[in-house]
């Protein structure tokens, strides 16, 4: 049976994981983008791959693995670079893309997993996320006696994901609303902000 320390540990992670994952950026906007061009499970499984990602650092946080956590500091200019020009692939390919005059269905388990890839890919290009774990993680550890990092990995992991579910059904039920010439003007909108993002990345790096 779980102690109250450990319940205890696992919704504050809980919070903070939806509390990283809740702030709209460029994943926030290929889950509208995606959910609203191939519906709710598309939505999610990007979504997914985000909440993977910050579960993957939160684990390296909690596990305090300090030589992948130097090398990933030491490491900080290359990911950003490559996750910046990740982020103007998907800007050209989403202003590009042709939009149909009805909501698309999402293929088979193939489509869902290229879109949990992808993001997935894209969050860990962002080292940044696992200084806020370490940080965030540091000082739980220093309030409570934690015997095991395992309820703040699943506490971070499912909040995230909940906040991912809740964002791709929202928008999921809204989809059969908007006609192509919204869905148009959303994929414009979702590239020339998702270029903006990769510029700022690249901006922050001077």
């Amino acid at each position: 049976m779980a102690s109250p320390e450990s319940l205890l540990l696992f919704g504050q992670s809980l919070l903070i994981g939806l509390s990283i994952a809740a702030p709209v950026g460029p994943i926030g906007l290929l889950t509208i983008q995606r959910t609203l061009a191939l519906g709710p499970a598309a939505g999610l499984a990007t979504g997914l791959g985000a909440a993977a990602a910050d579960a993957v650092y939160g684990a390296i946080g909690a596990f305090g693995v300090t030589a992948l956590i130097q090398w990933l500091t030491g490491a900080r200019t290359g990911l950003a670079l490559a996750g910046g020009a990740f982020l103007l692939w998907l800007a050209w390919s989403t202003w590009r893309a042709p939009v149909a005059e009805r909501a698309a269905r999402v293929g088979g388990g193939t489509d869902l997993l290229r879109c949990f890839a992808g993001t997935f890919v894209l969050t860990l290009s962002n080292p940044a996320t696992i200084l806020s774990f370490i940080a965030v993680f540091g000082a739980l550890a220093g309030r409570l006696a934690i015997r095991s990092p395992w309820p703040m990995i699943g506490g971070v992991l499912l909040g995230s994901a909940l906040w991912w579910l809740l964002l791709s059904s929202v928008v999921g039920r809204l989809r059969e609303r908007f006609d192509a010439r919204w869905r148009g003007r959303v994929n414009r909108a979702s590239a020339l902000l998702l270029a903006a993002f990769a510029l700022w990345q690249w901006i922050g790096l001077l």
